[in-house]
């Protein structure tokens, strides 16, 4: 066929039908008869620009004899680069820019690239070849992988500078961001890849305004987030959280991101201390302290008030941990504040929930922390304890819940831990108020205090659940809270054994308890008066009756 072809000569038309029909291997091989045919054709019938693109659309899908490529891209781009008319130099341009990124070096890929820029800048035709040009951006980073190359080559960002239309220019951020994220496996403080990826990540943020959809918004975020946790500057702790507070005055409107820079500094912070073992020195305590002011300030911009509340407790956790006494009472108090702002319904995943399962859950969390956090010599005894209760207190519940009860029950399971001589955990290097306390009888007689209040709230409830009939509830939370008198009390105190006792019969009373729930709980109560020092619940098993269903 291409005897065929050389015979008629200058037969253009079927040159580029051979071209389009035969498979790509076959006129990969011949490449170098094709150009010397293809030169011989004159433009009158059918343009030349158009035969070296189809010849390039086969060497994107196979390869020529490797002897002969740097020749054919020399011969292909010398006809491609006289072509006067914008849009044809760009068709070509895009095609044979796959085959110059699989077969060539960065120079020549920069040089190709730098032809783009210079055919296409007039009269800023690369207005009417976004399409195009967003092609040979996408070839180019499909091929280098590494980003210390890729932003070596002197033409790539000018070349970005092109994309002047805002919503193409963040398409192809997008797509940078996703191949460095994919494909960039070591963490990097390279000055060339951070100074350009910052630039664009700033793209992408700038580009989101109020018209911007949600699923858009995490997308970004998901991108940029994923620039950020591959940037570590190792032991130079001081040059990162330098490179977060830029960070966080670059990407301002995107709460994932701000997000993701608290737990990173909080990560800062608990590095700093594995590397000190624990054992700050003067400078390294002033820069974990650094870490916390960082965290304290950037909370508040947040909207989620979940989100906030969290960030607080875990930013106070990790300052307790570094023993920033008065950096974690900082954020504890701010948690407690926040409290009351939570509203009823949250909006989660677009659907409206209730919030006071997701405000239990954080309260328990929360009261964990509270166990192990020392007294501040200046406020009193347990004055974190104190006001959270009083929040819990003032906060408008539902009408027909009993999530207040719970937390007053777990409040006195947290009372009762503080109440050990030895508590169940602690911080390294950070005295809890056992230590500090030593088992004192004021600190123990403030703490009893507290528990009688607690009690008289959670049995003020019970009498209310009576009155407006909702007897259910009122058998369930009885009997929860026999419970947690039987796991946490001291039932050798006369007063507490003769409540747990009424408790037993009101959880039974109208027939509303469950009975094999009952038999087990007896059964275990038997079971702990055999263990040493228990032998008092024997006397209590004997005074807590089973209902008969009769």
């Amino acid at each position: 066929m291409m005897e065929r072809c050389k015979k008629l000569g200058n037969n253009a038309l079927l040159l580029n039908s051979v071209m389009s029909a035969f498979r790509a291997e076959f006129i990969a091989t011949r490449s170098v008869d094709f150009i010397g045919m293809i030169k011989e054709c004159n433009e009158a019938g059918f343009p030349k620009h158009l035969l070296f693109r189809s010849l390039g659309l086969n060497l994107a899908l196979a390869d020529p004899p490797e002897g002969d490529r740097l020749q054919i891209l020399n011969e292909a781009w010398k006809v491609i680069t006289k072509l006067k008319n914008p849009q044809d130099y760009i068709n070509c341009a895009d095609v044979w820019s796959e085959y110059t990124c699989r077969h060539f070096t960065k120079r020549e890929v920069n040089t190709v690239l730098a032809d783009v820029i210079k055919h296409m800048t007039p009269d800023r035709a690369f207005e009417d070849s976004y399409p195009q040009l967003q092609s040979i951006i996408k070839k180019v980073i499909a091929h280098f992988h590494d980003f210390s190359v890729l932003f070596s080559v002197e033409k790539f960002l000018p070349f970005l500078d092109m994309f002047q239309k805002e919503s193409v220019r963040v398409e192809v951020c997008k797509c940078i961001m996703d191949v460095f994220i994919k494909h960039q496996h070591e963490p990097t403080k390279d000055p060339v890849i951070l100074n350009a990826l910052l630039h664009v990540c700033k793209t992408m943020h700038d580009s989101v305004n109020a018209l911007t959809l949600e699923d858009e918004k995490r997308m970004l975020a998901h991108l940029i987030n994923g620039f950020i946790k591959m940037v570590s500057f190792g032991r130079d702790f001081e040059q990162q959280l330098s490179f977060y507070v830029e960070a966080r005055s670059m990407f301002c409107n995107l709460e994932p991101v701000l997000v993701q820079l608290i737990h990173s500094v909080n990560r800062l912070a608990m590095e700093t201390r594995r590397v000190m073992k624990g054992n700050h020195s003067r400078k390294t305590a002033a820069f974990v302290r650094a870490c916390a002011a960082y965290c304290f300030i950037t909370i508040p911009s947040l909207v989620g008030i979940f989100t906030r509340l969290n960030l607080y407790l875990h930013s106070g956790q990790v300052a307790l941990a570094n023993q920033c006494l008065s950096q974690a009472d900082a954020f504890f108090k701010a948690a407690i504040s926040l409290v009351p702002e939570v509203p009823k319904m949250i909006n989660i995943d677009g659907k409206m929930r209730p919030s006071e399962s997701f405000l239990l859950e954080f309260l328990c969390n929360f009261f964990s922390t509270l166990l192990i956090v020392p007294d501040h010599p200046e406020h009193g005894v347990l004055f974190l304890v104190r006001e959270l209760l009083n929040v819990i207190q003032d906060y408008t519940w539902e009408d027909n819940s009993d999530d207040k009860i719970r937390i007053y029950t777990y409040v006195l399971h947290l009372l009762s831990a503080m109440s050990q001589e030895t508590y169940l955990y602690h911080v390294d290097k950070v005295d809890s108020n056992d230590s500090l306390y030593g088992g004192d009888s004021k600190f123990l007689a403030e703490n009893n205090k507290l528990c009688e209040t607690v009690m008289a709230q959670i049995l003020e409830h019970l009498k209310a659940l009576a009155k407006d009939e909702a007897l259910k509830r009122q058998s369930s939370l009885g009997l929860s809270f026999f419970n947690s008198i039987l796991a946490h009390g001291d039932l050798r105190n006369n007063r507490l054994n003769q409540l747990s006792v009424h408790l037993w019969h009101l959880a039974q009373r109208h027939g509303s308890a469950d009975t094999r729930t009952m038999v087990k709980t007896l059964e275990y109560i038997k079971k702990r008066s055999k263990q040493p020092d228990m032998a008092h619940l024997t006397e209590l098993a004997l005074r807590l009756p089973l209902q008969t269903r009769t």
